[in-house]
């Protein structure tokens, strides 16, 4: 009576213990629910999906974040349009603030995205991350993501050509600009090494120049304008500053500074730089 009573007991006690976490099971109910919540435009399908499969929160969690990434995977072999990817992004991003996904999730899958797109498309989902600058500097984001977008923009200028995508690389500088402080170590020289090969090469010889002579030359064989009338190039200045070869040689004598700053700690340097940044021009400018 004892023996059966005990395998009653267990057997109870079997039929009581919640259902183990299936991982197939899981995966397949998340890109279900997935797919309905793009078709649907709200994240109500995940969250309840989220909250009815068993298993614990970082299963469920690592669970949907591959859901997302075959979801993604899928669409660039379907040749999708960008605002495809972007709505599988933004949903994730929606997920990480709902806490059904972990943090880096949408970097991972922008990342997954711009390395499989070729570089017309790159900029479309540069320009979504461009907008977002604010969300990926936000408590939430910021730690986790910060490595995947240095590296991401990293790979991007690797791809992009200097000299035909200056825009391009240029966006990318001024969103890295905007994403780390002033005190972030990657941007920081702190071994102070310096890049000495890079001279700027200028006319160093003021018969060679011709700075001073074309807009003279201009107004010599130019036409004749009417008392009221302006020309094509003038416009209302409040100064007028003096563009001559002096101006010229001092303006980019100061990149060698900028290439060696080492040299300012000798006296001579010292002194000729700062004669230079004083010159009338430049305070005029300011």
């Amino acid at each position: 009576m004892a023996s059966s009573a005990r395998v009653a007991e267990r057997r109870s006690a079997g039929a009581m213990s919640p259902p183990l976490f299936s991982l197939p099971e899981a995966r397949h109910r998340f890109t279900i629910s997935t797919r309905e919540a793009l078709h649907h435009k709200t994240l109500k399908p995940l969250l309840n999906a989220f909250n009815q499969i068993p298993g614990s929160e970082n299963e469920k969690k690592c669970t949907l974040d591959q859901a997302f990434r075959v979801i993604v995977e899928e669409e660039i072999i379907n040749k999708a349009p960008c605002e495809n990817l972007l709505a599988i992004i933004s949903l994730a991003i929606n997920g990480v603030t709902e806490g059904i996904c972990t943090a880096s999730t949408p970097f991972v899958l922008l990342g997954d995205v711009l390395d499989c797109l070729p570089l017309d498309q790159c900029d479309k989902i540069f320009t979504f991350v461009e907008k977002n600058v604010a969300t990926w500097k936000s408590n939430m984001f910021y730690s986790a993501g910060k490595n995947y977008l240095l590296r991401m923009c990293n790979d991007l200028l690797r791809r992009l050509s200097k000299s035909q995508n200056t825009v391009f690389c240029g966006r990318i500088q001024l969103f890295l600009a905007r994403l780390f402080p002033l005190s972030e170590k990657s941007g920081l020289n702190l071994q102070s090494q310096f890049n000495l090969e890079n001279v700027t090469v200028f006319n160093t010889n003021e018969h060679e120049s011709t700075l001073g002579q074309k807009h003279s030359e201009e107004r010599d064989e130019g036409m004749d304008v009417e008392e009221g009338e302006m020309g094509d190039d003038e416009a209302p200045t409040s100064c007028s500053i003096p563009i001559d070869y002096n101006l010229y040689r001092k303006f980019w004598s100061l990149q060698d500074y900028f290439r060696n700053p080492v040299q300012c700690y000798e006296k001579v340097s010292w002194k000729t730089f700062l004669k230079v940044i004083h010159l009338h021009a430049f305070n005029r400018t300011s």
